[in-house]
């Protein structure tokens, strides 16, 4: 029995998949399998994977016989996992050089916990990394060892499964699977962090999130399948409806979705112009049917958009979107404008040179005073 399971489900990413294997395989700690479910994916993705089965007994391909999405590709991943841990990967991201080492060292630590969260940075197509914006929760005193009261702000993370180890043993007892469709990891993520009495963090940068220029990103796709956010919020609330000793999180949870919500239908890439009406409609209902006792909007602009998505008013909602938006674009040329009279005020007449810098001396010298 490894370690680690790592599950890699493979769908289109011939171009990143080598680079996503050879990440996990060249890790220090050795102690590991690499599940690596081809999704019945159209291109030379089957072949890369058996060819690298072939030369490491530590990989284990499944080939679906056909596409079934994300979340049911890591269901058939898990299903053959052995590992005491799992740890989700996509397969056109790469875990840092010495991720597992770490990760089992903490484990270890901190007597095998249910849940250890790790951070990531984006990585761009012009070389760029970016460590997530999140880095400064990582940073924050706290326990070696909590559950969600101790550290509520989790909830603030990204909601995604692949920054996270999770005990094997832990995730079937609580029953944790992945549903069909766009947004899959919500209905697994919240349901984790809401239920594991034993969670640590490791403050340290474990996954290269790739950003590719073009395409990609499934969720950056217009298309009507964003209306699946909403049948996985109900999954996470049905979760919350099994469990009342969780019920004083309900408000957190629905304002975490309204935010979530009305960062879907605010992208261009995501709900189909055409349908951003309904998407309103909906989620007016679903905001009444699930809005608890207790919740208050957020203070500021953001409570306002929200509210305004929660009770489906679309025109309003647009206005006040504009009209931020025309406030940024104010603002950022304002800096402009005062960044170039900035250059103006020290760059020196043509043909006359310029002063040399506080605390320099001048070839007669003299010291200069400029800028003191």
């Amino acid at each position: 029995m490894p370690r680690f399971s790592v599950i890699v489900p493979v769908y289109q990413v011939e171009e990143y998949l080598a680079e996503c294997l050879d990440s996990v395989l060249s890790q220090s700690c050795a102690d590991f399998e690499l599940v690596a479910v081809d999704d019945r994916s159209p291109d030379g993705c089957g072949a890369i994977l058996d060819e690298a089965a072939g030369r490491d007994p530590r990989i284990k391909v499944l080939h679906l016989d056909e596409n079934v999405g994300l979340g049911r590709a890591r269901n058939a991943g898990l299903e053959v996992a052995t590992g005491d841990y799992v740890i989700f990967l996509d397969s056109d991201d790469t875990l840092t050089p010495g991720l597992l080492q770490a990760v089992d060292d903490r484990l270890e630590a901190c007597a095998d916990p249910d849940i250890l969260v790790y951070d990531y940075a984006r990585t761009y197509w012009d070389g760029r990394v970016a460590r997530s914006n999140s880095a400064p929760l990582f940073a924050r005193s706290s326990p070696d060892v909590f559950d969600l009261d101790g550290r509520p702000d989790l909830l603030d993370l990204l909601m995604v499964v692949w920054n996270k180890a999770y005990r094997r043993d832990w995730i079937d007892a609580e029953g944790l699977t992945f549903p069909a469709g766009y947004y899959e990891d919500t209905p697994w993520t919240f349901p984790a962090l809401l239920a594991a009495g034993r969670m640590t963090m490791l403050d340290r940068v474990g996954v290269h999130y790739r950003q590719r220029k073009q395409g990609g990103n499934i969720l950056a796709t217009v298309s009507r399948k964003h209306f699946d956010i909403f049948d996985q919020y109900d999954l996470v609330f049905a979760f919350l409806d099994r469990r009342p000793d969780l019920d004083r999180w309900r408000p957190v949870v629905f304002a975490r979705m309204v935010h979530h919500l009305s960062t879907v239908v605010s992208r261009p890439d995501r709900v189909p112009p055409g349908d951003r009406r309904e998407f309103f409609r909906r989620a007016a209902r679903h905001c009444a049917r699930l809005r608890p006792s207790g919740y208050r909007p957020a203070a500021g602009a953001e409570g306002v958009r929200t509210e305004l998505l929660s009770h489906g008013r679309y025109l309003t909602f647009q206005s006040v979107r504009a009209l931020a938006r025309t406030r940024q674009l104010a603002a950022r040329a304002a800096r402009r404008a005062k960044r170039a009279a900035a250059v103006r005020d020290v760059t020196p007449p043509q043909g006359r040179p310029a002063a040399p810098p506080a605390g320099t001396t001048r070839p007669d010298g003299t010291a200069s005073d400029i800028g003191t």
